[in-house]
């Protein structure tokens, strides 16, 4: 069940991460946009997709939506905290190109979001 889940969520994942990058890039490298701001616009689009898809193919949660999406709110918020406080490190004080900053900043939040969301957004339901 857990590889099935790990791969499920890597998938998913990765169609999140178009989503993210797409709009990361495109806003920097179309629009002139900081790096910083464009990632976290990223993060919000590939959060859409990452909540439907994970809710219904990842973690098969029959929690209610009620109370998953508050859930999943709170565990993208602290992802997308981490994004920000990353991205500014890395970018902003160190100096590190935009999308290996971006690359490295994905597997952290990435593993946060997993555990996260497997123990708690879309665990089980207490009786």
């Amino acid at each position: 069940m857990l590889s099935r889940q790990i791969s499920a969520f890597a998938l998913v994942g990765a169609l999140a991460a178009l989503a993210h990058y797409g709009a990361l890039i495109g806003l920097v490298e179309a629009a002139g946009w900081r790096p910083v701001p464009a990632t976290l616009v990223g993060y919000l689009a590939g959060g859409l997709v990452s909540y439907v898809l994970n809710r219904r193919h990842t973690f098969a949660s029959d929690r209610p939506h009620q109370e998953a999406g508050w859930r999943f709110g709170v565990v993208a918020g602290v992802g997308f905290c981490l994004t920000w406080a990353l991205m500014h490190l890395f970018v902003d004080r160190l100096a590190a190109p935009y999308l290996p900053a971006q690359i490295a900043t994905t597997l952290v939040v990435m593993a946060w979001s997993f555990l996260a969301n497997k123990l708690w957004t879309f665990g089980p339901a207490p009786p």
